[in-house]
């Protein structure tokens, strides 16, 4: 189902006052919330909802002004909505006429929308960054004719990978997913899988590693034995091999891979694509993440200097290191210029032809 947008009509309350009477109308995020292009965002967004029966989902300009605001501010998402309960200008900004004392969203409705929408259709948060800048005059479309383009580090928020940690959390993940969807198992070594992991650990800690690695072989076993007791109940069963694809794949790599090992390995299991890269820092010689392009404006803008493109590099190269190259031979710099090139003239196309109008004002940039 469609989400139920909302539009400026005027609603009055004989007990309450609106924001707009109570507010600023000069304060920043007033002025750049009459800037935005609402209705283009709510067009790009909603694409991706149906006609289906349901429960309609919270209105795009609540959920995309919020992304906005997250971003603009550097807030997490708890922080964001501490923030957005007590301040008018942030639910201004966001679409509401009334003062709000308790959140109208959920937090963990910020991770699902944006997993929804994916990143193609985030990227229609940046054009309209874009077409901002250029509608107020803190940037020409001319100053889009020459860019640089640069590469980094994303950094997840992982736990730092061991092997011991790795084979544990593989071997949970496939006994609850085996619980959710009835599949009864010998044994799901629950109590003796954490035990020889606080072994493992202990001994490592100790320097005590023949015994630390007599653990580490329990830990093998334990997830070997569930790979194969869960493959023995799939085998010939549609319905259940399909949930377990993915989780016996990862589960499988994690068991066969090893320390020194050259190539893919798996550093999170929740995020299969986090690679370990190294950039050569004195404070930190490697980073877990994943490789981001970013190209930004050569010259200075009247606003500053601003982002044209930016996309996620998922294992796309072995290392970010001078003198490394692509999986398929091509040199970094090149890749990195050809996936940039690509894609911004699909993010650029919308103001490169906008006409300035009105006069320059600050506001803050998304």
């Amino acid at each position: 189902m469609r989400p139920r947008e909302r539009r400026e009509g005027g609603e009055q309350d004989l007990f309450r006052s609106r924001l707009d009477q109570i507010i600023d109308m000069n304060h920043a995020l007033v002025k750049l919330a009459r800037t935005i292009d609402w209705r283009f965002l709510e067009e790009k967004l909603g694409a991706v909802y149906t006609d289906k029966p349901g429960q309609p989902p919270l209105p795009t300009r609540l959920m995309a002004g919020l992304a906005i605001l997250k971003h603009t501010y550097d807030l997490s998402d708890e922080a964001l909505c501490d923030r957005w309960v007590e301040n008018p200008y942030f639910q201004y900004f966001c679409g509401e006429a009334f003062f709000q004392h308790a959140l109208v969203f959920d937090r963990s409705s910020l991770t699902r929308w944006r997993q929804r929408m994916g990143e193609e259709k985030l990227k229609a948060l940046l054009q309209e960054s874009l077409a901002v800048a250029t509608r107020t005059e803190a940037m020409k479309p001319s100053d889009l004719a020459r860019v640089v383009i640069d590469t980094t580090v994303q950094p997840k928020a992982v736990m730092f990978p061991t092997d011991a940690k790795l084979l544990s959390r593989a071997r949970e993940r496939l006994v609850r997913l085996a619980q959710k969807l009835g599949v009864r198992l010998r044994q799901s070594y629950r109590r003796v899988g954490k035990l020889a992991l606080i072994k493992h650990q202990r001994y490592a800690h100790a320097h005590q590693f023949k015994r630390a690695n007599r653990n580490l072989r329990k830990l093998k076993t334990y997830l070997g034995r569930v790979i194969r007791d869960i493959e023995r109940h799939i085998v010939g069963n549609e319905g259940l091999r399909e949930p377990f694809v993915r989780p016996l794949f990862l589960a499988r790599r994690v068991l066969e891979q090893d320390r020194r090992q050259r190539g893919r390995k798996v550093y999170s299991l929740h995020a299969p694509e986090v690679e370990c890269i190294g950039k050569g820092k004195a404070h930190r010689p490697y980073e877990f993440g994943v490789k981001v392009s970013v190209a930004t404006t050569v010259k200075h803008s009247a606003g500053g200097q601003f982002v044209a493109h930016a996309a996620a590099l998922p294992r796309c190269f072995q290392s970010i290191g001078l003198g490394h190259v692509a999986r398929d031979g091509t040199p970094p710099e090149l890749t990195n210029v050809a996936i940039a090139v690509s894609h911004r003239r699909s993010i650029t196309w919308r103001f490169s032809f906008t006409k300035l109008s009105g006069r320059s004002e600050k506001l803050p940039i998304i």
